[in-house]
This record gives structure tokens, C-alpha cells and sequence, in this order.
């Protein structure tokens, strides 16, 4: 399969399972906003059809830079992260996974990243949706804060509603997977018949 045929058929499970839209704006977003669309990608990120596709794409997005790990903010970015991880384990280019917490446990290590890597290592981080880029941001300072270098970052779906200029304050290499555009127009494809 193609990257773009995987691209399609990720839209597709994307569309099918994780997209809501109503005419009245009912939808109250992470920022407050309130929208009449809304992405919820725990359906497609923890299938195992959009798993597979994820990480395959996400590998094939990556597979180029000079990085040893990906990761974000605990939830939204965990199964990418770990799609990512697994593929690029199989295809002989292994790229970690590691978790930004929301909150820092008290007890423990009392680390606000979690996993297999250490300070100066290059990373990248993940994101389900972007949409003003706040819990990016959060996780490229938590990243930071623990010593890793951040090269990029890559989000599943970018609702381009000034996320990602937001997130280029800090980070200059910002991709996505997909676009609110392309899922709209996919939409409306499939209501055309």
C-alpha cells in the first residue's frame, strides 16, 4: 500500500470513528472554544487497523531525521507514540517511546518524562490534534525541561485554527498526518456519494 493509499484509508477510519459534527456548536474544546466539529482519535489510535496505519505513516514522516525517541502528552500521544515505536522496531530503525505526564507524581522519581531516555537525546513530539497547541507547547517545555532536544513535531490531525504557528514559536519542523481541510473534504466526498 502506498503512503497516500494509507493516508486515504487512515482519513476513512478517522472519519468513520473519530469525527463528530453538528450544526449547532455543542462541542467545547481543551481551549474552551466551542466548535461544531470535533476530533476524539482514541478510537482510531487505540484500533488496531489505525494503530498499524499510524505508525506506519508516522515512520515513514521520521524515518529521515536524527532522532532516538518520540513522545508527548499523556494521553492523546501514547498510542502514536507506541505505533511509532513498534513499526520502527519491525522496519530495523528503532525510535523509543516515552510519556510527558500532565502532572508530576509527588512520590517517586517525581519525573514529568517517563521512559527509555535520557538528557540530549533528539526526540520529537507527538500530538493527536492540534488545534491552539497548548498541550504541545506543554509537552516540547516538559521535554526540554528533562534535557531532550526537540527536532520536530508531529501531529495526527492539525484543526488549523492557529496551532501550529503557535507551536513554530518553539519548534520550527511542525507536520501532520492530516488536515481539518482534508478530513472536511473527505467528508463531503462521501456525502456526494
Amino acid at each position: 500500500m502506498t503512503l497516500e493509499a494509507k493516508r486515504q484509508r487512515l482519513g476513512e477510519i478517522i472519519l468513520a470513528r473519530s469525527f463528530k459534527y453538528s450544526d449547532n456548536p455543542p462541542f467545547t474544546l481543551a481551549s474552551g472554544k466551542q466548535s461544531n466539529y470535533y476530533f476524539n482519535c482514541k478510537p482510531t489510535t487505540l484500533d488496531p487497523e489505525g494503530m498499524n496505519l499510524i505508525g506506519e505513516i508516522v515512520f515513514d514522516m521520521v524515518k529521515d531525521l536524527n532522532i532516538t525517541a518520540a513522545g508527548g502528552l499523556t494521553l492523546g500521544a501514547d498510542p502514536i507514540a507506541n505505533a511509532l515505536a513498534v513499526i520502527s522496531y519491525q522496519k530495523g530503525k528503532p525510535v523509543k517511546s516515552f510519556i510527558v505526564r500532565k502532572d508530576v507524581k509527588a512520590h517517586g522519581t517525581k519525573s514529568a518524562v517517563e521512559g527509555n531516555v535520557s538528557a540530549g537525546e533528539k526526540v520529537i513530539v507527538i500530538d493527536d490534534v492540534i488545534t491552539t497547541g497548548g498541550s504541545t507547547i506543554t509537552a516540547i517545555e516538559q521535554a526540554r525541561a528533562a534535557g531532550l532536544i526537540v527536532e520536530g513535531v508531529i501531529t495526527l490531525i492539525d484543526r488549523e485554527e492557529g496551532g501550529r504557528e503557535n507551536i513554530q514559536k518553539l519548534v520550527d519542523d511542525v507536520r501532520s498526518v492530516l488536515t481539518r481541510t482534508e478530513i472536511m473534504d473527505l467528508r463531503a466526498q462521501k456525502q456526494a456519494g
